[in-house]
């Protein structure tokens, strides 16, 4: 059983379980938990793992349209050191200030391994769930994408000085707030472009055709050498905390000048299959387990 195995049966017992975020009168809550061996690469520095790892549950409340309100988050490593902590607790509180929320504490432990679980609470009177698509309606993403990717191979040339900012993405909590207002499904593309549209088309039960080109991030020009390297960092690789939604084609101009940040459409929603410039588009991306 993988990740998304697991979820489709939670799903089952769990009837609040599904979207980025749970949302129980009016607060939207929800958790992550990354690992040094598969979250952080070698050369990640404590203040951009407390950055991303907030940034992470904040970019999950920002997919539901929400308002952070607080992040906690449980901080765990093989030795307890105080410069370490302190970075880390900076980063995880900067972030939250950029967003409007606010870092309220967490736990400390010990672990083979360093660990992180986040939760993170906002506010929302409008969510905007998965399951809203309507044949039709286009298909848009914010900002570029391909960065964390890019990131991850300047993290293996040594280059960890611009990994470590490229790692530090800026959650979509703005562009969030605006869309809520238009958009009828939405999510963030931490599984990657490809898996966050099936896990769309899948709950909305609809489809899409998505064109190229894809908003690619101009770091990832630096970092491939062929067109297939360009589509796997920008479609498949994930960990971007980018928005995926649809909203009606009526919207798109007004949303595109309205937004600080790029919002590109990608393709429409129709009733069934999904496919990227006419060929079937894989089921492919980040997967825990």
């Amino acid at each position: 059983m993988d990740e998304r195995d697991a979820l489709r049966a939670l799903a089952e017992t769990v009837p609040g379980a599904g979207d980025d975020a749970a949302v129980v009168d009016g607060l939207a809550i929800t958790t992550d938990m990354l690992h040094r061996s598969t979250d952080f690469p070698v050369g990640t520095t404590r203040y951009t793992a407390g950055w991303r790892s907030v940034a992470a549950s904040l970019s999950d409340i920002a997919a539901m349209g929400a308002d952070p309100v607080a992040a906690v988050a449980a901080y765990a490593a093989p030795a307890l050191d105080w410069d370490e902590i302190e970075a880390f607790v900076r980063g995880a509180r900067e972030v939250c200030e950029l967003t409007g929320g606010a870092y309220v504490g967490g736990d400390l432990d010990d672990h083979e391994e360093l660990t992180v679980t986040t939760t993170v609470a906002g506010r929302t009177e409008n969510p905007v769930f998965r399951s809203g698509a309507t044949p039709g309606e286009a298909v848009c993403v914010t900002g570029t994408l391909g960065r964390s990717g890019a990131a991850l191979a300047l993290f293996e040339r040594g280059e960890t000085e611009r990994a470590n900012d490229l790692f530090r993405f800026h959650p979509r909590v703005a562009a969030g707030r605006v869309l809520a207002g238009h958009a009828s499904a939405m999510m963030d593309s931490s599984d990657g472009l490809a898996r966050s549209l099936h896990q769309l088309a899948e709950a909305s039960d609809c489809g899409f055709t998505i064109e190229s080109p894809l908003p690619a991030d101009d770091v990832v020009e630096e970092v491939v050498d062929s067109p297939d390297r360009k589509r796997e960092l920008t479609a498949f690789f994930g960990e971007d905390f980018e928005l995926v939604c649809t909203v009606p084609e009526s919207a798109v101009d007004s949303l595109r000048a309205e937004l600080s940040v790029p919002f590109t459409r990608i393709g429409t929603v129709v009733e069934s299959g999904l496919t990227l410039d006419g060929d079937t588009l894989p089921d492919r991306g980040y997967t825990h387990g």
